[in-house]
């Protein structure tokens, strides 16, 4: 079984800065996929970015430039750095976990941008 354990969120002046991390614990596939997703009030579930083993990495197009996503594998951890930020990013933010029918998800971490 695999846990997901994410930390980081909280308020923020629109363009300030926060890191969002996500640290997974338990037996996982070498070729696991770490992303992460968010979920803004009255919204749908949206993916924001994820790294592949392979060190391909994927935006959605509304923070491209402005997040960064990374990971360090020692750690088995994935970081979220997030700039610019604007009150349309105010979410709950979701990492993901997953390789072959393998899906964990963490319990989420809100993030708040005032304007």
């Amino acid at each position: 079984q695999v846990q997901l354990v994410e930390s980081g969120g909280g308020l923020v002046q629109a363009g300030g800065s926060l890191r969002l991390s996500c640290a997974a614990s338990g037996r996982m596939s070498s070729t696991a996929v770490m992303a992460w997703y968010r979920q803004g009030p009255g919204k749908q579930r949206e993916f924001v970015a994820r790294m592949l083993r392979d060190g391909r990495i994927e935006y959605v197009d509304s923070v491209k430039g402005r997040f960064t996503i990374s990971r360090d594998n020692a750690k088995s951890t994935v970081y979220l750095q997030m700039n610019s930020l604007k009150p349309e990013d105010t979410a709950v933010y979701y990492c993901n976990l997953y390789w072959g029918t393998y899906d964990y998800w963490g319990q989420g971490t809100q993030v708040t941008v005032s304007s």
